[in-house]
């Protein structure tokens, strides 16, 4: 059963994509299973270096497939957009890309209503990427939904857009804005429509014969476990579930058949948007992070906050997920720092706590209690072998293993696919 998925272990931006484009090498499918194009997975190879935002990020090998499953909300013109520059680049997608017409789509009201939605929040926003995700994820919960199967029909798409657009406009309207043309949303997507049919066809099937003939599948989670609707920071969280547990209903793949759940984890904690942020750095050591790391969403391109590992929410991580490995991205980043701290664990009042002990206000009074490691002012980029990292470096990724209680098998040493040590 050699069905292996890969998750975000903290806020997202890890570095998701540059290690799947990694394992992509030995895979026969790569599945994305969630999420839309507000996630960003930035990958650096040979062919150049790319955003990715709904193809998976497996894309590249030339003998994968690569699959957008239904649990994945589709904003088309996006989509078409990395279609086009994949193919620009000369990457062959036919018969290669294959996108499920179970997918929900993302239409113009819904980009519209989460920004009205965030703007009436004021103060108490949550940073969205105004993409229109979550309106598309309630219309999905709602049975309001519609999906590339409608639009595959012209007339069953045109009759569920006028009951919605006979719904939606009245709420755009009644929060001031201006209600949107029918006829204006039918031409775009009749002709969005044209472009991305090559590539609908559902993943399903081939992916049941590559589980009976033991083909390698990897499936691609986008966010991370802590914008989780259920268990991350709510409301602070995405709209999807990101657990292992979302690839059954997002990829239609058997929980029974996934053996191996990796967590990707970065050297230390960013987070992007709103939302509690127990070892975020606001002073000149978190800046120093941000500038080093070059810190900006792939998305929306906005100053990600920078702060410490968090080893008490990676030990949750792990037990939620059930984490059989991880990989550690950025350690380069961490090069030029003469000391480094982890989070080793909260208290509250004085009394040791946990992160499954409270919500999101109950994160912003926590307090963090942490251990002082030396940092090794050396150079780790491009590194291959993990003898000839600096023996701080060493000490410092076993003191993470120590904490989280799970071995870390790869650690990247660079945005580049072959800047990877495998222990």
């Amino acid at each position: 059963m050699p069905v292996s998925i890969v998750i975000g272990s903290q806020w997202g931006d890890e570095g998701k994509g540059r290690f799947i484009d990694y394992l992509s090498e030995s895979c026969d499918f790569v599945v994305r299973f969630n999420g839309s194009n507000n996630a960003g997975h930035t990958v650096i190879n040979k062919f150049g270096k790319f955003a990715l935002h709904l193809i998976p990020s497996g894309i590249f090998s030339e003998k994968t497939k690569a699959c957008i499953g239904n649990g994945t909300v589709i904003d088309l013109a996006a989509l078409i957009t990395e279609v086009e520059m994949l193919e620009k680049a000369g990457i062959n997608l036919k018969d290669r890309l294959l996108i499920s017409p179970r997918c929900h789509l993302i239409l113009p009201y819904h980009k519209v209503l989460e920004q009205f939605y965030e703007k009436a929040r004021g103060k108490d926003k949550i940073g969205t990427t105004g993409r229109g995700n979550g309106p598309a994820y309630a219309d999905k919960i709602t049975r309001n939904g519609i999906r590339l199967i409608d639009l595959l029909d012209k007339k069953q798409f045109s009759e569920k857009l006028t009951l919605e657009l006979s719904l939606k406009n009245k709420v755009i309207k009644a929060l001031g804005g201006k209600p949107l043309d029918l006829k204006t949303i039918e031409k775009t997507f009749f002709t969005l429509r044209a472009k991305i049919m090559p590539y609908v066809s559902e993943p399903f099937p081939y992916l049941q014969d590559g589980l009976k003939n033991n083909k390698n599948i990897l499936l691609e989670g986008a966010q991370a476990i802590f914008l989780d609707n259920d268990w991350g920071t709510y409301p602070y969280v995405t709209s999807s579930t990101v657990l292992p547990g979302g690839s059954n209903a997002g990829a239609g793949i058997p929980p029974t058949k996934i053996n191996k759940i990796i967590g990707v984890v970065k050297a230390y904690t960013t987070r992007v948007g709103e939302g509690p942020f127990p070892t975020e750095l606001d002073d000149l050591v978190g800046k120093k992070l941000r500038t080093a790391g070059n810190e900006f969403g792939a998305t929306t391109g906005r100053p990600r906050r920078c702060g410490w590992f968090d080893a008490e929410l990676l030990r949750f991580a792990v037990q939620i997920n059930g984490f059989s490995e991880m990989a550690l991205t950025k350690i380069d980043v961490l090069d030029n720092f003469s000391e480094i701290k982890i989070c080793t664990g909260y208290t509250l009042n004085g009394k040791q706590v946990n992160y499954y002990n409270g919500d999101a206000k109950f994160l912003t009074k926590i307090k963090p209690v942490y251990k002082t490691l030396k940092g090794w002012q050396a150079k780790t980029r491009g590194i291959t072998e993990y003898k000839n990292l600096p023996e701080n470096a060493k000490h410092y990724i076993e003191e993470i293993e120590k904490q989280i209680g799970v071995s870390i098998k790869y650690v990247s040493t660079g945005p580049e696919r072959e800047a990877m040590i495998i222990r």
